[in-house]
């Protein structure tokens, strides 16, 4: 589920397949399509597991920085949402500039970042950096799978790789709150972000065997691109600072969000062509994807701080209660997509998003004296129903596109699912502020009453293949 593409590894965010990387002429060094693999999967996986081990750590960061819940709040969510934001150009980017080198210099952002997070004196200065990590994340997702691509020449072989990449990130998915536990409290909160520094250290020796990437001509919509990050950073501001400085943001958000709209309809290559949302199916499915981020996501963060500030366990063993749910999530993955190829997206995504519904509900039940181990299995419906939902619908979307606007509309999907998990967070910490269990009950019957919704919209899909 995570970084929100490891379902979607058959198409980048923003552009489309790159050519299959020329033959090096004699006297040359030649490539390893292997290393290269290796390479893109750790680039993929770093910035898929920075996206949910922060989770595990933030009550050791809040007591640390201090900056109460709206401060742990924009820790999470700064990531996101400059991650969700910029994906809607950066497959451009990568084209303009070529794939090696946009991984190389995403990568390098993104280590570098890292260890400001981790000296980070102050929490204004670790959202900065978290901002930063983000951005970077936006370069290093397109260019990584565009370097997996451009690896192997034939076909058979690329789409095997470009399923082992996918694999790493869900790998990453599982391991994220296992890890940012384990992290936390052997290390302290900075050891989740100075991991980083190996891994990126090693995924740039490995980048040295990858085929150099040609340039292309990509158009950028810059004022679009502008906008949108100016909408997303207003509507999670009006979210998560509430009052009147809320009320300020939610109408530059609208604002915003109006001219975003009007330059969008006049750009001849928009960030976000309108157009595409006249499509039924493109519609039910960036809604039904949006619902899994918000109640997986806003799950994860709740319950992140359920375990350890509420029942007063501890960050090692708050992240193993989350294991159960995410280590079954690659493997639903897989039986999804199979089974949607047999029946079509209706039937998985109908199955996926009532058991997420009935997950939920079971749910509002915990309270301070639940079993912690009951609750971690109790949390399995939900992460079982959005890995039923996910491959489905993103199939769905494929297949009401047409093939030169597949990597375009996988990037919108990318990103509606990202910024849906960002405001959740931003909602849901709201929520729990106050009174925790209270606010923790009306968050899952939001994130429920957002699946039925879907659920009943994806009635209106076509049945079958």
């Amino acid at each position: 589920m995570a970084t929100n593409s490891l379902t979607e590894g058959s198409r980048t965010a923003g552009h489309d397949l790159p050519e299959p990387a020329p033959v090096p002429a004699p006297g040359k060094r030649r490539t390893s399509p292997g290393l290269t693999l290796t390479a893109a999967m750790l680039g993929f996986a770093l910035i898929t597991l920075d996206a949910s081990v922060v989770n595990v750590a933030l009550p050791a960061i809040g007591d640390s920085l201090g900056g109460g819940m709206s401060g742990l709040q924009w820790v999470v969510d700064a990531y996101t949402l400059a991650f969700a934001a910029l994906m809607l150009s950066t497959g451009s980017l990568s084209d303009r500039i070529g794939a090696t080198r946009a991984y190389g210099i995403g990568i390098t952002v993104f280590t570098t970042a890292s260890v400001a997070c981790g000296l980070a004196p102050s929490l204004p200065v670790l959202i900065g950096a978290r901002v930063v990590q983000g951005v970077a994340a936006a370069v290093v997702l397109p260019a990584s799978l565009s370097l997996v691509r451009q690896a192997y020449s034939d076909a058979a072989k690329r789409a095997r790789a470009v399923a082992m990449w996918a694999a790493g990130g869900s790998v990453a998915v599982a391991l994220g709150p296992v890890a940012g536990g384990a992290l936390t409290t052997a290390w302290g909160w900075s050891g989740i972000f100075f991991i980083n520094v190996p891994l990126g250290a090693v995924a740039l020796v490995l980048l040295l065997r990858a085929p150099r990437s040609e340039r292309r001509p990509a158009p950028l919509d810059v004022p679009g691109q502008l906008l949108a990050v100016l909408t997303l950073t207003a509507l999670t501001f009006a979210v998560i600072e509430g009052g009147t400085t809320g009320l300020v943001a939610l109408v530059v958000a609208v604002a915003a969000a109006l001219m975003f709209l009007r330059t969008e309809t006049r750009q001849p290559h928009p960030v976000v062509p309108l157009t595409l949302f006249r499509d039924r199916t493109v519609a039910i499915t960036v809604a039904a994807g949006a619902a899994c981020s918000v109640a997986f996501y806003g799950l994860v963060f709740v319950f992140s701080l359920f375990f350890q500030e509420v029942q007063g366990r501890s960050a090692l063993w708050a992240g193993l209660m989350f294991l159960p749910m995410t280590g079954l999530i690659a493997v639903t993955n897989v039986f999804a997509g199979k089974l949607a190829a047999r029946v079509g997206p209706r039937v998985p995504m109908l199955a996926g998003q009532s058991l997420a519904v009935v997950g939920l509900i079971a749910l509002l039940f915990a309270d301070a004296s639940t079993p912690a181990l009951g609750l971690a299995f109790l949390m399995v419906p939900l992460a079982l129903g959005c890995a039923l939902t996910i491959p489905p619908l993103t199939a769905a979307m494929m297949e009401a596109v047409p093939a030169d606007r597949a990597g375009l509309a996988a990037g919108v999907l990318n990103s509606a699912r990202q910024v849906a998990g960002g405001l959740g967070i931003a909602a849901f910490g709201g929520l729990v502020a106050g009174d925790f269990i209270s606010g923790m009950r009306v968050s899952l019957l939001i994130s429920a009453g957002l699946l039925a919704a879907s659920g009943v919209a994806t009635l209106g899909l076509r049945r079958g293949r």
